[in-house]
């Protein structure tokens, strides 16, 4: 995710430039050239665009297909505008998207999972405009349901966070209520996939993760699970209640679950 450094240039590549009247511009080595030069990220775009319909024309076009620009840019911006990872990226997001069949997701067929009320969309944004996705940990017991049910209801709220972010805004704020917490809650897999969603087809869009109020036992199970989250483990902040009614919400916004 870090962007490379190139600081071991050769002295006759530096001296070429100084030879030269057109700057080289080579989103490799300036990623900042290419978010600030829309008609050069146009470019990546349509390369991308034509690299997936050659190498994959069996892919769904359309909105989150392969020839969906807006999510073409995102992913590029992700891979830090290289063509050949952001296509590497996009072909396994999209394929996963038609193989788990995100567009028929709707509140009818994750009805059974949700009215368990362990994870929704809250009604209103943070104090930084982020739609809110809750967790009620407390509430999630893995033999309950199977857990391709579970995955079902997350992508869906991911989904329903994400059509909530208002005009210029690009990530969610996720909340994981801990009070409560204990053994029977813990699910190594459901936690890994949630932080694998964000990471393979949903790159850049979480914003920041709170864990409120974290018992012990709680600890032990995030040490296991750390390392297999990636840099996402870098968004988690451990929090207290006092600290998400003051910093996060107003009195009208704070949700109902952190109000007494």
């Amino acid at each position: 995710m870090s962007l490379r450094s190139y600081h071991s240039l050769a002295p006759q590549f530096v001296n070429s430039i100084k030879l030269t009247k057109k700057p080289i511009r080579n989103c490799k080595f300036s990623v900042s050239n290419c978010i600030s030069d829309p008609n050069y990220s146009r470019k990546l775009v349509l390369q991308v665009k034509k690299k997936l319909e050659k190498d994959y024309p069996s892919l769904p076009v359309g909105k989150n297909g392969r020839d969906d620009e807006e999510m073409i840019l995102w992913f590029l911006k992700d891979r830090k505008f290289s063509v050949d990872k952001a296509v590497e990226k996009l072909t396994k997001a999209i394929k996963w998207r038609q193989e788990f069949r995100v567009s028929e997701l709707n509140e009818e067929s994750v009805k059974g999972v949700a009215e368990t009320g362990k994870s929704y969309v809250h009604d209103f944004l943070d104090i930084k405009d982020r739609p809110v996705l809750l967790v009620v940990a407390s509430k999630h017991f893995p033999s309950v349901f199977d857990v391709v049910e579970d995955e079902k209801l997350c992508t869906f709220l991911v989904e329903k966070a994400l059509s909530k972010l208002p005009p210029g805004k690009e990530e969610i704020l996720g909340i994981i209520d801990l009070r409560g917490f204990s053994t029977q809650n813990a699910d190594l897999k459901f936690l890994t996939f949630l932080f694998d969603v964000f990471y393979s087809y949903y790159p850049r869009r979480l914003g920041e993760v709170l864990f409120v109020e974290a018992p012990f036992v709680f600890k032990p199970f995030w040490q296991l699970v750390k390392p297999w989250v990636k840099s996402y483990a870098s968004l988690v902040k451990f929090c207290s209640v006092e600290t998400v009614r003051k910093e996060y919400f107003t009195e009208t916004t704070l949700p109902v679950i952190f109000r007494n």
